[in-house]
């Protein structure tokens, strides 16, 4: 905890599961052991030592949310997100600034005092007692210890003192009252606390009461935690006792009311919390031998609650459809992309479903500011992107691919959105061509800010002319390798796509109402996956022949015959082995390389244009270890001239391998 937000969210993540644990206590009071009943902090414990809101999630509500949300309204500020490194107090970056960096400082001051006033004087008072004490006769000790097969320890005895306790945890001290005879059921309730390390919890629940001073709801349970220490020494002092000895061992507890020591950290006493004692008589009058098969119904219980609570939930990608800038933006922030699929896939539906929330998922926290204010500008009930327009043109049954995905450094990679468009942008018409399409595009790089990938556009959406969205589509960009031969420049042309599953599992065929309140198609999600991977990616690859000579030289080519192959490292080319009329045909074949070997002829006796399509193929694969496409660092292929001898070019890419438009 490094800030007043970050105490908020981890004391309100502990005192909701507080609240669960204490009313699933009283539901199964009477029905489960007192080492379940003390057992069940242990899950308090344990949240309290994991720092709230780790990895995204939350428990039982989503309290980062409101944090963020709250801290938004009070602040003005949308460009943090409240992180807890550790549950503990820890020094501020920078001096105090606003009332809230003063009630942190207020806080810390708090636990420090709390601590060393209150439990670090006590142990200290404590331990100068027992400097004055006299080492006691420790036969009865001894011999308690020998009948009940429990260990021992050195026993002193001090003045003052009404009962018996254990001090110390490395180096454990029996302390017994001075002048007064102390009765083995007294001891036997010491030496249980001594061999089961007791004084530990002790010091764990005095450290939550210092942590949480300001909370009265953890103060309350670090109080219940104690009692139920007690009550849980009672039960196993009465499984070794039998009949009036256990109804002699309550009356004891009724005379030892003191509080001069009472929850001093690295003590257990019997009378350690003498105000339960009342409490504990009525447990003894209800003492009962708990069957075998408790212990796993405990533990079973333990763990149904234990796992959720531990492992917390993840919001999902469905904003809010209602609520003010405030709970949007804070739910923008609290759902990060953890992927680089999910970072991509929220910014499309962002653009597609102008949805700002949705840009608030993927938006670098610098941004989200200027992105809150534009929120603040539209009217509650139309919580939307305001983005340039393009919501009325979006062809939703088509849903987005992510084109020349590409590592652009460390932790970051490029690639360019595309939509397909229903109608013209601009007012244009269309040509009447039977497949022509408009597609929307926009370059995109993501990158990981600390856990979350976020995405910076590169420009703005454009429009451009296609017909068809998947790869090979001559209107997107490509990377291109090169190579000059005489009057010939050979091309190759390479797009690729990368895409999730975001096709509704079942639709009824009718239309659907989105987080906008416009109204689409069913066949597409978009509801935001923010930890989604690419689980498609798809290639196209084209070669041509580019004419480059003069016209004075076309009349002496009569055919042109190729065969492409992609190539990495050192490795050789394997070309495509064909068969058959060579003068006129395209065709590709699948190799053991990712791509495959392309092979292509054209007859050149008739009229031709300089650009010559030779061949070209592609394909998809599932995305995995081998599914994410690897560019090849160039292409060999063998060009056969007018039937002449083939000569072995090695295509390169075209400007150190930049994505270029042909």
């Amino acid at each position: 905890m490094t800030d007043f937000w970050s105490f908020l969210l981890q004391t309100l993540t502990a005192s909701g599961v507080a609240v669960l644990l204490l009313c699933v206590k009283a539901l199964f009071r009477d029905k489960l052991s007192p080492r379940w009943q003390f057992g069940v902090w242990g899950i308090l414990a344990l949240i309290l030592l994991l720092p709230a809101g780790w990895g995204g999630r939350h428990v039982l509500l989503n309290w980062p949310l409101w944090v963020e949300a709250l801290k938004s309204a009070l602040t003005g500020q949308f460009g943090t997100l409240t992180r807890v490194y550790a549950p503990i107090p820890l020094p501020p970056a920078a001096p105090p600034e606003n009332v809230f960096d003063w009630l942190y400082w207020v806080y810390v001051l708090g636990a420090a005092v709390l601590l060393v006033l209150r439990y670090a004087a006590s142990y200290v008072r404590l331990r100068l007692a027992l400097r004055k004490g006299r080492p006691a006769q420790n036969g009865q000790v001894r011999a308690v210890a020998a009948w009940y097969g429990l260990p021992a320890c050195p026993a002193v005895e001090v003045d003052g003192l009404s009962t018996a306790f254990i001090c110390g945890l490395f180096r454990p001290v029996l302390v017994l009252p001075a002048g007064a005879e102390t009765d083995d059921k007294v001891i036997l309730h010491e030496l249980l606390h001594l061999k089961h390390k007791d004084v530990a919890w002790g010091w764990l629940i005095a450290l939550f009461r210092c942590l949480h001073w300001c909370n009265p709801l953890l103060w309350y349970c670090a109080d219940r935690a104690g009692n139920d220490l007690e009550s849980l020494c009672d039960q196993r002092v009465l499984e070794r006792l039998e009949g009036e000895e256990r109804r002699d061992y309550g009356r004891i507890l009724l005379s030892m009311a003191d509080e001069k020591y009472a929850r001093t950290p690295g003590t257990s006493s019997a009378a350690n919390g003498g105000k339960n004692i009342a409490r504990r008589i009525q447990a003894i009058a209800r003492f009962k031998r708990y069957p075998a098969g408790m212990a796993l119904a405990s533990a079973c219980v333990a763990l149904v609650l234990a796992a959720p609570l531990m492992v917390g939930v993840r919001a999902d990608g469905d904003c809010p459809a209602v609520g003010g800038t405030d709970i949007i933006m804070a739910y923008g922030r609290t759902t990060p992309c953890t992927t680089l699929a999910g970072a991509f896939d929220t910014y499309a539906k962002a653009v597609i479903t102008q949805h700002f929330g949705y840009r608030a998922m993927c938006a670098p926290l610098s941004e989200q500011n200027a992105l809150a204010e534009q929120g603040w500008r539209l009217r509650p009930a139309d919580w939307r992107w305001p983005e340039a327009g393009w919501k009325d043109l979006v062809d939703r049954s088509n849903g987005y691919d992510i084109y020349d995905l590409a590592p652009a450094g460390e932790d970051a990679y490029e690639g360019l959105l595309v939509f397909t468009l229903h109608s013209p942008p601009n007012g244009e018409e269309w040509s009447g061509l039977t497949h022509e399409r408009w597609l929307a595009v926009q370059w995109l790089r993501a990158e990981l800010e600390g856990e979350r990938w976020v995405v910076i556009p590169q420009e703005t959406i454009r429009a451009v002319p296609g017909d068809q969205r998947a790869s090979g589509n001559l209107g997107l960009p490509a990377k291109v390798y090169e190579a000059k031969h005489g009057d010939f420049t050979l091309r190759i042309q390479v797009q690729t796509t990368a895409s999730i599953n975001t096709v509704v599992p079942s639709s009824n065929g009718t239309a659907i109402q989105f987080s906008d309140g416009t109204w689409g198609s069913p066949s597409v999600d978009y509801v935001p996956r923010p930890r989604a991977e690419f689980d498609r990616t798809g290639w196209a690859q084209m070669l041509y022949a580019v004419y480059t000579g003069g016209p004075e030289n076309r009349k002496n080519h009569t055919a042109i015959e190729v065969r492409a192959a992609p190539v990495t490292g050192g490795e050789a080319p394997v070309f495509d082995q064909f068969s058959g009329d060579r003068t006129a045909g395209v065709g590709v074949s699948s190799t053991n390389d990712s791509w495959g070997s392309n092979w292509g002829s054209r007859d050149l006796t008739e009229e031709w244009d300089d650009w010559i399509f030779l061949t070209g193929g592609g394909g998809g694969m599932d995305w995995g270890a081998d599914g994410a496409f690897q560019f090849p660092d160039r292409y060999a292929v063998e060009l056969r001239l007018n039937g002449a001898e083939a000569q072995v070019l090695t295509l390169l890419p075209v400007e150190g391998g930049q994505w270029i438009e042909p």
